[in-house]
């Protein structure tokens, strides 16, 4: 039975608080900014899990605001969002734990933590939204909270990329509002799930309904970084390490994926988009993005501009298989948004301890650092297992489905592009594991246990090596009760399955 209930909007006000709070402190109230940074990240958690018990028990929750006639703000749990929200809350937790970390002694924490709280209640938000009018205002919610974050470092060069991420994410946002309009002239109000109302409406608006799939799909592929329209992604990685890991793996191109999801899934029906031949393009510009972005990684030395290209590849993987239309497809699609997450800002993770630490930013400066930094480099190499698609890490699984998924749609070609995309992927990681690992370290380095410290501070190595055994886990525990996999399937058969 749905009732109407504040917990949605209590998981979003659990991050807007505190970093509406933290914004009125002074830039050394240290403490008591800790303090509130951890209790939203912990209460958001409990949150989220507290919503995800009762939703299992059959309990759904709604919260709707009438903004105008026919217009309302819509706050809906279901397991998809659900899904999305519970990657959100935990990796912001942990990424708030490495932020503190990162920024310590650095300038302007409060208006960073202050965004960066506004930044998940933004990536919450869409998660929860109920409706297409809901997803799209704080989908600007987020471009708005995390410019200040691109920012931050307040150079000639952040400041640059900071007009670039606003170029393609306004100007991405803008278009998504058109066809936002254009579906509620056209359908009315439409409610993530009421699929029949776009199928009821094919008979006599099949163009107008054609145009407006991919206006809206053109303004999600922004955000989600699909080619052509990825070019922010690797100029934003002027921003600090959490800051980053924030963008690639919970927030920004998350959002876009997720849209994405929701616009084929929740609004048109997969059927009905593939009825209609809406799908084909968008599988095409996600597998060209797939090879396009790991071609473009190989020609990296900048550490995180290697990762940011493999962002532009990696996250395609849920674009393309939205558009193969079945069962296993979808269950792949769905289940990378939280593998591809955990693995990705394991390596953002890593690649800011190196900085952190050593001020080492290039791939050609590696030789032996993982000799210096065991931890660090070992959840990176599981990360990479992971992304080249080797079992038993997460990606593996991921890319299992995928591949499934476009053998019983009978599309072969798609298994091409997943082990191009593969050996790809083995060319610009391995190189990097190989340095870290095998080669001479350039000047002489104590080893990690003669050493008697830690190999960079404690809330730097704690989030990597959660994440990693994360990755590692969620690959080997696949099969198990309440695994990523577990509830994507589910998740699948409802969006899927008639």
């Amino acid at each position: 039975m749905e009732t109407t209930s504040i917990l949605p909007l209590l998981i979003l006000i659990s991050s807007l608080i505190p970093g509406t709070l933290i914004m009125l402190l002074r830039e050394d109230q240290v403490p008591l900014r800790t303090f509130l940074n951890l209790l939203g990240a912990v209460a958001k958690v409990g949150l989220v899990g507290w919503v995800f018990a009762g939703y299992m028990r059959g309990e759904e929750y709604s919260f709707i605001f009438n903004l105008a006639l026919d217009l309302t703000f819509a706050l809906r749990v279901d397991q998809l969002g659900l899904f999305f929200a519970a990657l959100s809350s935990v990796l912001w937790l942990v990424t708030t734990l490495y932020a503190i970390g990162y920024l310590e002694g650095g300038q302007h924490r409060r208006r960073f933590f202050a965004f960066f709280s506004f930044c998940v209640t933004a990536s919450t938000g869409i998660a929860l939204s109920g409706n297409v009018v809901t997803f799209f205002i704080f989908y600007e919610f987020l471009t708005l909270s995390t410019y200040p974050l691109v920012v931050h470092r307040g150079t000639d060069k952040a400041v640059e990329a900071g007009r670039t991420y606003l170029w393609y994410t306004i100007g991405g946002g803008t278009v998504l509002f058109l066809g936002v309009v254009g579906l509620f002239v056209t359908a009315g109000p439409i409610y993530f799930g009421q699929t029949e109302i776009i199928e009821g409406l094919i008979s006599t608006h099949s163009t107008q309904l054609t145009i407006l799939f991919f206006i809206m799909l053109t303004g999600l592929a922004v955000k989600a970084a699909i080619f052509p329209l990825h070019g922010w992604l690797p100029v934003s990685m002027v921003a600090p390490a959490p800051v980053s890991a924030l963008l690639h793996a919970v927030a920004v191109v998350k959002a876009g994926a997720f849209g994405i999801v929701r616009l084929v899934y929740d609004v048109y029906g997969i059927r009905i988009a593939d009825q209609m031949n809406l799908l084909t393009p968008l599988a095409i510009f996600a597998a060209f993005t797939i090879v396009y972005g790991s071609v473009r990684a190989l020609f990296q030395d900048d550490f995180k501009k290697r990762l940011a290209f493999s962002t532009v590849s990696q996250l395609s993987y849920i674009a393309l298989g939205v558009a193969i239309v079945g069962f296993l497809s979808t269950t792949g699609a769905v289940v990378h948004l939280v593998h591809q997450g955990i693995m990705k800002i394991t390596m953002f993770f890593a690649a800011g301890n190196i900085a952190e630490t050593y001020g080492y930013s290039k791939i050609s400066q590696l030789n032996g650092i993982g000799r210096r930094m065991p931890l660090t480099m070992g959840a990176f190499t599981i990360a990479v297992f992971g992304m080249i698609g080797l079992p038993p890490v997460a990606g593996f699984v991921s890319k299992w489905y995928l591949g499934l998924g476009a053998v019983e749609a009978g599309s072969y070609w798609v298994v091409l592009v997943l082990l191009a995309s593969s050996a790809l992927n083995a060319a610009y990681f391995l190189p990097i594991v190989y340095r870290a690992w095998f080669c001479e370290p350039d000047q002489e380095a104590v080893p990690l246990l003669s050493s008697g410290r830690l190999e960079t501070k404690a809330l730097l190595l704690i989030p990597v090596v959660v994440t990693g055994l994360l990755s590692l886990a969620a690959g080997v525990f696949a099969a198990v009760a309440g695994s990523p996999l577990s509830i994507a399937r589910e998740i699948a058969e409802k969006l899927y399955m008639p």
